[in-house]
């Protein structure tokens, strides 16, 4: 029978300081993953609970295994989280995240990060969107994935250049940063003063405006599709009425937060093109504008101590 040995202090304090050091990797994995700032975090907790229990002795790549069992358990939660969104009603929009405190979310670079894309992203299988995300926002070579998920590499490169082609469903290249916030203003100023004209001028033919409420009165339950339809809706004035719109830095670009009373209504951000706004995003479930909110705070918790740890 194999006994482990206990753990001494110097062991306890060696693998805070290895999670600390890879958490916020293992959070923009898991966030990317699954589209939920509360989830994300849920994974790395029981990450950390897994890597306290390991015999750490015998990893011989500790950013390797605890990519691996992010990976594998966000894919999981994934998998449960697509049938409960089956009862969602309406739209279903990824949770905003809050990119001041720290613009890629841990990652290398702010790939797959954009609201517009992770819910792109969601047409894929969980296992299709892990393998995406590790490649493509992460860097991780075919071999080191195909190892995480359990599938062969020939497997691996079917998987990501698969899904690249859906991906490739959505074929407009997005405007800058600067561009994307001068839009935005521009949109924000229209839309709360009524100016229908200014509105259309601004969008695409095709744009669509998807409202994330879960069912809440007075949300709109399916997508608004067309320039006119969208200019009336973001036109509605008791959208607007008393109402202050505060930018945010949401995903890695500009977003809006929408304050009535101290408090926060609605978040929005949009997705644009050079031939101009082809998709706003609005998401008014409490919950979601609670995890954004929330979302400063989780990363600076992701630097410091580790909860439940020792």
């Amino acid at each position: 029978m194999h006994i482990e040995p206990s753990p001494t202090s110097h062991d306890l304090e060696e693998a805070v300081s290895v999670f600390v050091q890879h958490r916020s990797r293992l959070f923009g994995i898991a966030y990317r993953v699954l589209g939920s700032v509360v989830e994300a975090e849920d994974v790395v907790q029981e990450v950390w609970l897994r890597w306290q229990r390991t015999d750490r002795s015998v990893v011989v790549s500790p950013v390797a295994f605890l990519s691996s069992t992010t990976t594998r358990l966000a894919i999981n939660v994934a998998q449960s989280a697509r049938v409960r969104r089956e009862t969602y009603i309406g739209p279903w929009l990824p949770e905003p995240i809050d990119t001041s405190s720290d613009p890629e979310v841990g990652a290398e670079r702010a790939e797959a990060l954009e609201l517009a894309l992770l819910l792109v992203l969601e047409k894929l299988n969980p296992t299709e969107r892990a393998a995406y995300v590790l490649r493509e926002a992460f860097d991780y070579a075919y071999p080191e994935i195909a190892e995480i998920l359990h599938l062969s590499l020939v497997n691996v490169r079917k998987i990501v250049s698969r899904a690249r082609k859906h991906l490739l469903e959505e074929p407009r290249e997005s405007v800058d940063t600067a561009e994307h916030r001068r839009l935005l203003n521009v949109f924000v100023s229209a839309a709360q003063t009524g100016d229908v004209a200014s509105l259309e001028a601004l969008f695409t033919p095709d744009v669509v405006s998807l409202s994330d409420g879960n069912g809440m009165r007075g949300c709109a339950r399916i997508p608004v599709l067309g320039r006119a339809r969208v200019a009336k809706m973001v036109t509605y004035p008791k959208l607007w009425r008393e109402a202050e719109p505060r930018l945010v830095d949401a995903n890695g670009c500009s977003g809006v937060m929408v304050y009535r009373d101290g408090g926060p209504i609605a978040f929005m951000t949009m997705a644009a093109s050079k031939e101009g706004i082809h998709k706003l995003m609005w998401v008014f479930s409490p919950s979601k504008i609670a995890a954004f909110l929330d979302s400063p705070s989780r990363f600076t918790a992701a630097l410091g101590p580790v909860p439940g740890g020792v």
